[in-house]
């Protein structure tokens, strides 16, 4: 039974950073929406012909090494420790309820972010250095040289900026994004009648759990860009508060299309050849046995 496999738990890291070829521009295009002065935005296809127009194709590409940096920290601790929850609770033959798959997904989410901060920071600051005037741009060359110029300009405590809003922030979006997944996939093979793990159906629950997971995180994801753009030492409450005199509460799903137009893609990317990995890997182990 496919159930009682026990995959590599690189699978998720590795299909996360295959993935962010796909999502990074989107990823991008989200960033400099949401740092941007409410007045100066535009909506998001106007924002990546802007891009494209003053930086070229590859401006949608700034800070991709630290895209896979953080595929491969927080990408791989927070699906390899849900397997490892769900894996347990099928050997003490725990029933997999939506609500247990929720709690899984949120601890999942929140622990894989404490690994994946420092590459999250340096990912936010890169993608919207080009953004910034000329004498505030920080000009970090890969993830690598981001790490080295934050430790030596701002001091170890700008590895954690933002660290619990974006542990808080991934807790909720794990939870809304694999624990959903994983229902609908369920559901949808009980409405087809069958037990197959198709492509068709992996697409369209990645596909729905994307818009839940988007929707239920864009607040706290806003807050997160905030908080990790800047080198100023802040706090949510400001932020929040700076947010809602300016805005009001529109603030609470800025950039939810380009923020739902890139965690589409990514979600799909990513749980499907997720999926694809342990086809694969289901196959090498029958050929064996």
């Amino acid at each position: 039974m496919a159930d009682n496999i026990v995959y590599p738990r690189w699978f998720g890291g590795s299909a996360s950073c295959v993935a962010v070829l796909f999502s990074h521009p989107f990823d991008l295009v989200k960033v400099r929406m949401q740092t941007v002065p409410d007045c100066a935005r535009q909506s998001t296809i106007a924002t990546g012909i802007r891009i494209i127009h003053l930086e070229g194709i590859k401006g949608l590409y700034h800070g991709l090494t630290a895209g896979f940096m953080r595929a491969l920290t927080y990408g791989t601790s927070r699906i390899a420790l849900y397997e490892e929850l769900k894996q347990k609770a099928k050997i003490y033959n725990q029933p997999l309820s939506t609500p247990t798959l929720g709690m899984m997904a949120a601890t999942s989410g929140f622990v894989g972010a404490i690994f994946g901060t420092p590459a999250d920071i340096a990912n936010v600051r890169m993608q919207n250095d080009r953004s910034l005037p000329l004498e505030q741009r920080r000009n970090y060359r890969n993830v690598l040289d981001a790490w080295a110029q934050m430790k030596r300009t701002e001091g170890w405590r700008s590895f954690r900026q933002g660290l619990w809003p974006n542990c808080f922030r991934s807790g909720i979006m794990t939870a809304s994004q694999l624990a959903s997944y994983d229902s609908f996939k369920r559901l949808i093979q009980s409405l087809c009648n069958t037990e197959d793990e198709k492509p068709s159906i992996h697409f369209t629950a990645s596909l729905l759990a994307s818009l839940v997971a988007t929707s239920i995180s864009s607040p706290m994801d806003v807050i997160r860009t905030q908080l990790m753009s800047s080198s100023d030492k802040t706090s949510v409450i400001g932020i929040v508060r700076n947010l809602i005199s300016s805005e009001g509460s529109r603030w609470l799903f800025r950039g939810w299309t380009p923020s739902f137009v890139r965690l589409g893609p990514q979600t799909i990317a990513t749980l499907v050849l997720l999926e694809q990995h342990k086809r694969v890997y289901r196959m090498m182990n029958s050929e064996i046995v």
